[in-house]
């Protein structure tokens, strides 16, 4: 399998002046700012290796000031969160026929929002857990009647689980649906899938070797992710190879649902049943050296540089929708 995704992922830019000058946007103002200036340095640190005419942009409150006045040939988007993630900034380089990495602004804008993409996938017949919006504390009461406990509550439109929390009871949903709404976006509790956490790398249409995940706290939530050394990652993950190759297939169908492009990561839940379920989709993941993707294309026989030059590709896909 992975001889056959290491052929489906060979360089179609073979030299590094086709790219031209590559803007590396990173920090912004979400809450996942020093993530992602963590994830842009180490992507630019590889363009320059693969000796690809590259600047490093830590943007603030005004990003366009800085692109207007740099003569670039494409953008390498490193922003997470809001205002990176969200389609916002997709929307801007598009106006302004400036070619970037990954998803546009539809992919972007519905992967950003959880619960629009749980809407599609359910318009789609794919499977993700129930849940329901909860829009006050009026709506607590029926939550309770409708998911029982227990339940995880989250801010829409937040990623690296930033906002997220667990509810046992009565008295927790209220704490998590505080927690949740200091993030200023729409929040919904999800059912609570009881089994084992994976995680989908995609590269273009290709599908990186699954990984599980196993952390001692309750999910894989910002501190397993960023800051624990008790989480254990497992590569292969576990499965049969039947049971890979549905994976990995549900992760594309989920991509494709989206209108996801480029690259991206699928994060899904495994009950004890079997049963895989679609949590959501990551259209900007994290590239540090504690990151997934990276972590999967190593897996496949993709170097960190490697992997950098074809999401970069991407942006080729996005040139041509720029010029109509």
């Amino acid at each position: 399998m992975i001889e056959q995704q290491n052929r489906s992922l060979i360089r179609a830019v073979k030299s590094p002046e086709e790219f031209g000058r590559v803007a590396v946007l990173m920090g912004g103002t979400a809450a996942e700012r020093e993530v992602s200036l963590k994830s842009g340095r180490a992507v630019f640190e590889a363009l320059l290796r693969n000796k690809i005419d590259a600047v490093a942009l830590d943007i603030g409150e005004q990003p366009l000031q800085a692109l207007l006045e740099g003569n670039y040939s494409r953008v390498f988007n490193m922003l997470h969160g809001r205002g990176g993630e969200d389609g916002v900034i997709q929307g801007a380089l598009q106006a302004l026929n400036l070619p970037f990495t990954g998803s546009g602004v539809l992919g972007s804008a519905l992967s950003m929002d959880k619960l629009r993409s749980k809407l599609c996938w359910r318009g789609c017949c794919l499977s993700t857990p129930a849940w329901m919006q909860i829009d006050g504390q009026k709506d607590l009461s029926e939550c309770e009647e409708r998911l029982g406990f227990p339940v995880i509550v989250k801010p829409a439109q937040e990623g690296s689980s930033i906002g997220m929390s667990r509810a046992e009871n009565s008295d927790e949903l209220l704490k998590s649906w505080e927690l949740a709404a200091q993030c200023g976006c729409e929040v919904f509790a999800e059912q609570w899938i009881t089994g084992k956490e994976y995680t989908v790398a995609i590269i273009g249409e290709t599908a990186l070797p699954v990984i599980r995940l196993e952390t001692p706290n309750l999910f894989y939530d910002f501190e397993a992710k960023y800051v624990s050394d008790s989480t254990e990652y497992h590569c292969p993950c576990g499965l049969s190879e039947e049971a890979v190759k549905e994976m990995q297939s549900l992760a594309l169908k989920a991509c494709q649902a989206l209108s996801v492009s480029g690259w991206g990561r699928v994060d899904l839940m495994v009950d004890e049943q079997g049963k895989a379920w679609l949590i959501e989709v990551n259209t900007i993941p994290g590239m540090t050296d504690q990151s997934l993707v990276p972590m999967a294309a190593n897996a496949a026989g993709i170097s960190f540089d490697e992997l950098v030059w074809l999401i970069l590709e991407s942006s080729f896909s996005a040139e041509a929708l720029c010029n109509g």
